[in-house]
């Protein structure tokens, strides 16, 4: 999943709280002058609402990232191309409490990761953003 968590007190906004989730959990230092913008609002499984902060983190190459082992477990990417390729795009479906169908939500395939639930979703809205004429 992505950096993120509850907003702090000292947080002063939804872009303030991922800034800060970002460096407590990848220990990557971000100002706002590197963020894009702010998708729409999302409900998470439990209820609460989750506002995706995208931001532009440069070359991958030049980043030093120090994982907090407290919080993350293990770190990958995707690269765009990999993601817009139709045999890495699926969609999950679930079933309602009556065992029948409920809803579908993407899923994103990578050899040993399956990019899935909010993620995918957050991936999915993204990709319509910056590539809508390839996804």
């Amino acid at each position: 999943s992505f950096p993120g968590g509850r907003r702090d007190p000292a947080d002063g906004d939804e872009v303030a709280t991922a800034l800060r989730e970002t460096r407590e959990e990848l220990g990557l230092q971000l100002g706002t002058t590197s963020v894009w913008g702010q998708l729409r609002t999302l409900p998470n499984r439990d209820g609460l609402t989750v506002a995706p902060v995208v931001a532009n983190l440069g070359p991958l190459e030049d980043l030093t990232l120090n994982p907090n082992p407290e919080e993350v477990e293990e770190v990958f990417t995707l690269p765009l191309a990999h993601l817009l390729r139709q045999e890495n795009q699926g969609y999950t479906h679930f079933r309602g409490s009556s065992g029948r169908y409920g809803y579908t939500l993407p899923v994103f395939l990578n050899g040993p990761h399956r990019v899935w639930g909010l993620t995918a979703i957050i991936t999915d809205l993204t990709l319509e953003l910056l590539a809508p004429a390839q996804y």
